[in-house]
C-alpha cells in the first residue's frame, strides 16, 4: 500500500519569532513538511521556484512586496497554486484584495492550531478555506449575487437539517468553514437565520421541491 505523500510547505512572514515557530510546530505535524521558509514576497517567489512547495502560507503586512503583490505573482507564475493567508488583518479591503488576487483561503492569526491545520489540509485538497467574519465580508460585497457552486452545495445540505459538523463531514471541511459558508449564504440571500436561508433558496429557485417532500430544513 503507497503511503500518501506529505503536503510540502512554505512559510512566509516577516516576523522572525512567528515564522519560526510556525515552522516548529507545523514541521512536526503528521503528514506536513516545511521545504522552505522566506521572509518576504521576493524570497517567497526564489522559493517557490526552487522548491515547488504544495501549499504557500503567506501573511499581508510585508516589507517591500507585500502579501497580496506576493499572492499575485505567484499566481501568475503557477495558475494551480494553493496559497493561503496567514493574517491579523480582518480589512474588508485587504480580504476582497487577497481573494481576487488569487489567495486560495484566508484565515486570522487568531485562528486555533487546529483549526490552521485543517485549513492547510483543505486548501491542499483544493479547498477554500474562510472564517466566519471572513466570509460574511466577503458576501457583503456580493449581497444579491449568486452563490458559489460551494455555498449551492451547502444549501441543500442545510435543506437536509445537517448540522455544521455534519455537513464538514459529508464535504471533507472544517466545522468553522462551514459556518462561514452558511455565514455567506445568509449575507447573500439577506436572511437572518439558516431557515430563512432555506426558504429564499426555494423563492429563488437555487432549491427545488421533492415530490413528498415539505421543502423546509431548519438548524
Amino acid at each position: 500500500m503507497t503511503m500518501p505523500s506529505a503536503i510540502r510547505i512554505l512559510v512566509v512572514d516577516d516576523h522572525p519569532l512567528f515564522r519560526e515557530g510556525l515552522v516548529h510546530t507545523l514541521g512536526a505535524e503528521d503528514g506536513f513538511e516545511i521545504v522552505a521558509q522566506a521572509e518576504d514576497g521576493k524570497a517567497a517567489l526564489a522559493a517557490w521556484a526552487s522548491v515547488r512547495p504544495h501549499v504557500a502560507i503567506i501573511d499581508i503586512s510585508m516589507p517591500g512586496m507585500n502579501g497580496i503583490e506576493t499572492v499575485r505573482r505567484l499566481r501568475t507564475c503557477d495558475a494551480d497554486a494553493k496559497l493561503l493567508m496567514l493574517t491579523s488583518s480582518e480589512d474588508q479591503e485587504d480580504i476582497i484584495a487577497a481573494i481576487d488576487a488569487g489567495a486560495s483561503g484566508y484565515i486570522t492569526k487568531g485562528t486555533r492550531y487546529g483549526d490552521l491545520v485543517a485549513a492547510v489540509r483543505e486548501v491542499h485538497d483544493g479547498g477554500r478555506p474562510l472564517g466566519e467574519v471572513i466570509a460574511r465580508k466577503l458576501a457583503s460585497r456580493d449581497r444579491g449575487g449568486p452563490l458559489t457552486p460551494r455555498e449551492l452545495e451547502v444549501l441543500h445540505l442545510l435543506r437536509e437539517g445537517l448540522t455544521f459538523i455534519e455537513i464538514g463531514h459529508r464535504l471533507a471541511i472544517t466545522e468553522r468553514t462551514a459556518r462561514a459558508h452558511v455565514g455567506a449564504i445568509k449575507e447573500k440571500l439577506g436572511a437572518t437565520n439558516t431557515a430563512q436561508a432555506v426558504a429564499k433558496g426555494f423563492e429563488r429557485g437555487l432549491l427545488k421541491v421533492a415530490p413528498g417532500s415539505s421543502g423546509a430544513a431548519a438548524q
